[in-house]
């Protein structure tokens, strides 16, 4: 009798899973055949562009009354899907990155990235992170692509950490961070800066990356007699370790290189489990000289990234409203260590 409700068991998981996978295949599908459709249809707009813009109005006209259930069809996206043809020429030659994209996404990317590189870079950021249209804009005018793949990354990840680790850690840098702020005086503390952060950790979050899971702020680990706290403390799911952050509203100074190493030490002897990687530090200041960045991290065995940061008062309500809910994050990782 067991195994007859065992066997029955598996076979309702066998189907399950089969439609799963077949209505995620049919979702991918379908958004290739409605870009290889607007792809047709910006050829035949383009090859027509001598009757002007008034042929993209008829046009409009003609299709919104012949399915007037379809969206998409006004003037605005009928010349997107001109712009969208014209710039790939061939339907072959559309990255595979693009090609799994909404095509929201994609004219976004065409009509705000020119750049073809940074493009694609940024359609691989999109599906590896789940980018709704309105974060991807956000990520787009913050520049990313320049504080994550251009810009100069001081940290000693290849020197300190397993090739793949490694690899993995220096994505999660990006100098400066930008953290979207409200209510902060100009003439604001690390204690300031640090509340306001967590009075807005949705956007701490989204500037952070994919993976970060905030553990607590000001996180105290004892010794016999004495009692230390760390600015900001999280977990990368990803990584299988702790990030310590520390945030210094002054320049670079070497002996913070120094706290922080303490401080990672600390969490490796107290919090890390032995199915954790070793713990990882991030320090952000407000300025820093890259050749005494180098030597402070010559004197270290922890891994430590180092990056500047600035500080903007406005991030969009839109942007807000996408991302996931304080509930929906998970803030403790009391499951991992049960």
């Amino acid at each position: 009798m067991v195994e007859t409700i065992n066997n029955f068991k598996n076979i309702i998981e066998t189907i399950k899973n089969d439609i799963k996978s077949t209505r995620l295949r049919v979702m991918e599908n379908a958004n290739k055949e409605l870009l290889y459709l607007y792809f047709r249809l910006g050829k035949v707009i383009d090859e027509n562009s001598k009757y002007g813009n008034n042929f993209i109005n008829e046009l409009s006209i003609e299709l919104k009354l012949e399915f007037p259930d379809v969206k998409g069809l006004s003037p605005r996206n009928l010349s997107r899907m001109r712009a969208f043809y014209k710039e790939y020429k061939d339907i072959e030659n559309l990255p595979v990155s693009l090609a799994n994209l909404p095509w929201t996404h994609n004219y976004t990317l065409i009509e705000k990235v020119k750049d073809k590189e940074k493009r694609i870079w940024y359609a691989e950021k999109c599906l590896a992170n789940g980018w709704s249209q309105t974060v991807l804009i956000h990520q787009i005018d913050s520049d990313l692509y320049h504080r994550q793949k251009e810009n100069i990354k001081l940290s000693n990840f290849e020197k300190k950490m397993p090739v793949k680790q490694s690899e993995m850690a220096k994505d999660i840098m990006k100098d400066p961070y930008i953290f979207e702020l409200l209510n902060l005086k100009e003439n604001a503390i690390e204690k300031d800066i640090e509340e306001s952060m967590l009075g807005r950790i949705k956007n701490l979050l989204l500037e952070f990356g994919k993976g970060f899971s905030f553990v607590g702020n000001q996180y105290k680990i004892s010794t016999d007699n004495n009692d230390y706290y760390i600015d900001l403390l999280f977990y990368h799911l990803d990584l299988r370790c702790y990030i310590v952050v520390e945030l210094k509203n002054t320049n670079f100074k070497p002996e913070y290189i120094g706290q922080l190493s303490f401080y990672i030490t600390a969490v490796n002897k107290t919090l890390r489990k032995k199915y954790d990687n070793e713990t990882i530090g991030l320090l952000l200041c407000r300025e820093k000289d890259k050749i005494s960045v180098e030597w402070a991290l010559e004197s270290t065995n922890n891994p430590i990234g180092v990056s500047s940061y600035e500080i903007k008062k406005y991030i969009s309500k839109d942007i807000l409203e996408k991302l996931p809910t304080e509930e929906d994050i998970n803030l403790h990782i009391n499951v991992k260590n049960e």
